[in-house]
Formats: C-alpha cells, structure tokens, sequence
C-alpha cells in the first residue's frame, strides 16, 4: 500500500505536499464559511461564485498551464507557485483578522488563488513521475492523488473546529504557515535522483499536440467525460455540509466541521484502498461513481443531523475512490512527454466545472433546498455510469452472456477493429511492399 515511500525523496515530497494541501482547503472551507455566513445572509449562490472564481482559471488558462508544466523545471516552479499561494493566504488572513473584509474583496482574493493555483496543480500532480520511477510510479501517483484528494475532506474538517475555535481569520493564517511544509520539502529533495524526463520543444503547435494527443485516446476521453459530470454537479461538498447543517439541520460551525470530519472518514479509507490496488481498472470507477450516487442519494433522504453524518462517511469513500482511480487512470497511461498537457487538461475539466456546477447547485439549494441540490450531486454519479457503461459495450464489447450453468453474467470481449475496404487495402498494400523489402534485403545477403 505504501511501497513508493521506500524512496527518500518522495517521502518528503509527500509529508511536504500533505500539509500544504490540508492548509489550502482549510482557506477554501474558512472563505466558503465567512462568505455564507458574514458576508452574504445565508447566501449559497455566493459561495457558488467564490468557488467558480477559485477554480474557473483552470479552464481558462488551460492552454497555458499544461505547456508550462511539460517544459520547465517542475521543482523550480512548485516553490515559486507555492510561495505565492502562502503570501495571498496571509494577505486575505491580515484582512479578516483587521475586519477589512468584504465580499468583493475576498472575491478578488479566491480569483488570484485561482490563477495561481491553475499553474500549480498539473506542475504538482505530475512531478511525482519524476520523483518516483520505475515499478513504483502507479502506486506513487495513486497516493499523490490520495494526498490531495484526501485533504480535500480532511483540510474542511479541520477548518470547522478551528473556525469555531479561534476564528477564520487564524485560519487562513495557520494556511499560509503550512506552505513553510512544502518549500522546505522542495529544498531538500535531491535533484540528483529526479528522473530524466523529455520536455516540450519551443516552437509552434505544441499546446495544440496535447489536445491531438488526447483526440486519440478514447479510453481518455470516457473517463474526461466522467470525471467533469461529477466534478461540475457532484463534488460541491462545501455547498452541501454547509447548507444542509445552517439551513436544514440548524446548526453551527462545530458540527458543519464535524460533517466533514465523518466523511474525512470515509474518505481516508478510499485513499488507502486506491493506494493497495496494484493498478487502476476502469471497473473500480464504474464501480465508484454507480456508489456515488447511491450515497448521496442516501443523503439527500438522511432524516437527522447524524443519519446524514453516517452516510457522508460512504460519500466520501465513493468519491475519493473515484477521483483518485480516475487521476491514477490518465496519468499512468499517458506518454511522458504529454503528461502536463494532458494532466492540465484533467484537472481543468475536473475543477473548471465549479464555475458551471457550482452556482447552479447553489441556486437549487436557495430555490428548492439542500437536499434537491444533494439531489443533483446524486445524478452526476449515475450519468457518469451511465457515459462508463456506453463506452464499455461499444468499445469494450460488454455483454450479458449465459455460463455452463446457465447463470447470466457481465463479459467483456475485445472487438476485432472495423476497418473500411480502402483502410484495408492500403493495410494489404503495406504488408506486401514490406515483404517484398525483406525478401529483396534478404537476397543481397
């Protein structure tokens, strides 16, 4: 389960980054917080707005950002990126702690977050192919994933005691300190036993060769369909704990961080069986996003405050499984030298739906109420099957088949490719002119 961190350099890189990703989702679940809470009157489509602003740049810088991260130095660039994002968390932590605050500004704070954050995450998500390699990479990247995914659920967590505690200003302060964890990680990371990696050529048509990378790989682009349904409708966590323990439950911030604690939970657990898994298999998604919606179907139906706790523990099982097999999936099997591209690509669609997802999600949740906007997160996970399903029995060929004793089960057979009659003539052309060059080759000798 944790064989990847038999390395040196990766168990820095994981401790460092760990802290630094529970850090920034506790800034994120403070802003949420504040902005439902002091700056608006109980107003989820403003938290909707603070979070397309945080992850909107990703799509809107994603020509850029994958490009970056496939030609420069990654190391280099994660401690100036790093570095930036604990200098804004302080800033916006100076701001609430003065009372300075207010909506617009702590607006004007989550876009630059944003934009920096667009150009850290492919760097982040893909410096662990180079600081791990060999038979060890699936299982490091896996746990990378787990990493962030994990503090996704845990910084929330956190962040709801400590609001209740000392306040989101401190918050926002204790997240910039935490990026200290990570830029001293950096530092002591030998560069010497980072892989050698071919980076992106200067020159014309390199941010478009990621995109035509992609175009060929279908088995890419079912899960890119999968993972923007659930993560535009589905992962609105702050919208739906938050909502649903001020709106539904009449409750505070200790018990809104006590929900994400219990799905802390959940999610723990589906971190640790990614990471065991030797290799990710589009069955386990399948698999996780049918048991995503299942679960916050159950949740939208929880009739108490801690029936609705207990399931949030399944939610986040189901969803870290999810998003971490989905991350493990597209990274593990696409070409070094594309990697950033296509990992710029994935976390666009993956965040850069909250800016569609979110607003709408927090508009049902003001209109019919939280549990109609659970409700939605619900169907992200069965239409994302739905899209795993139509690819397997098209391109996978799956089918219901009889056994010996006649019990009815699920079968894939590979299909034999369907090619036209002129593919297939050039194909016959091919193979005749090559073994005309090998009879002529071999007659010379």
């Amino acid at each position: 389960m944790f064989r990847s961190l038999s390395g040196r350099n990766y168990r820095i890189w994981f401790a460092g980054a760990l802290v630094s990703n529970v850090g920034t989702w506790m800034q994120r679940t403070a802003q949420d917080w504040i902005v439902l809470t002091q700056l608006s009157d109980n107003d989820a489509v403003a938290v909707g707005v603070t979070m397309a602003l945080q992850f909107g740049p990703q799509l809107l810088l994603l020509p850029v950002t994958g490009l970056v991260a496939d030609r420069f130095d990654r190391r280099k660039m994660l401690m100036l990126t790093q570095g930036l994002m604990g200098t804004l968390g302080l800033g916006l932590g100076v701001m609430v702690l003065t009372h300075t605050a207010t909506l617009l500004s702590l607006y004007g704070f989550a876009l630059a977050l944003g934009v920096v954050a667009a150009f850290d995450t492919p760097i982040r998500q893909t410096f662990v192919s180079d600081v791990v390699q060999g038979e060890h990479v699936s299982n490091a990247v896996a746990l990378n994933s787990a990493s962030f995914n994990a503090a996704r659920l845990i910084g929330p967590a956190v962040a709801g005691v400590l609001i209740a505690a000392i306040g989101s200003g401190w918050v926002f302060v204790i997240n910039a300190a935490s990026f200290l964890a990570v830029l001293l990680a950096l530092r002591f990371v030998d560069p010497a036993q980072l892989a050698d990696r071919p980076r992106a050529k200067r020159g014309k048509g390199q941010i478009v060769a990621g995109f035509r990378y992609v175009r060929t790989r279908p088995d890419i682009i079912v899960v890119l369909c999968m993972i923007f349904v659930v993560g535009t409708f589905g992962v609105n966590f702050p919208i739906f704990t938050s909502t649903m323990a001020r709106i539904e439950f009449h409750r505070g911030a200790g018990e809104f961080g006590l929900l994400n604690s219990v799905m802390a939970i959940g999610s723990v657990l589906g971190a640790l069986l990614s990471a065991r898994r030797d290799r990710p298999r589009m069955r386990t998604l399948v698999i996780a996003s049918a048991g995503f919606g299942v679960a916050c179907t159950a949740a939208a139906f929880a009739p108490t405050y801690w029936s609705f706790a207990v399931v949030l523990m399944f939610v986040g099982l189901a969803s870290l499984t999810f998003m971490t097999t989905a991350n493990a999936l597209v990274q593990t099997t696409t070409a070094p030298a594309m990697r950033g591209r296509v990992m710029a690509l994935y976390m666009a669609i993956f965040a850069g739906g909250t800016p569609i997802g979110a607003p709408i999600v927090g508009a049902i949740a003001d209109a019919a109420g939280p549990r109609w906007a659970i409700g939605v997160g619900a169907a992200s996970g069965f239409v994302a099957l739905a899209i795993a399903l139509v690819w397997l029995v098209r391109f996978e060929r799956l089918r219901l088949r009889y056994d010996a004793d006649s019990r009815l089960h699920l079968a894939v057979t590979h299909a034999v490719p369907i090619v036209s009659p002129r593919a297939a003539r050039a194909a016959l052309r091919q193979d005749l002119s090559r073994d005309e060059a090998v009879a002529d080759r071999s007659s010379s000798v």
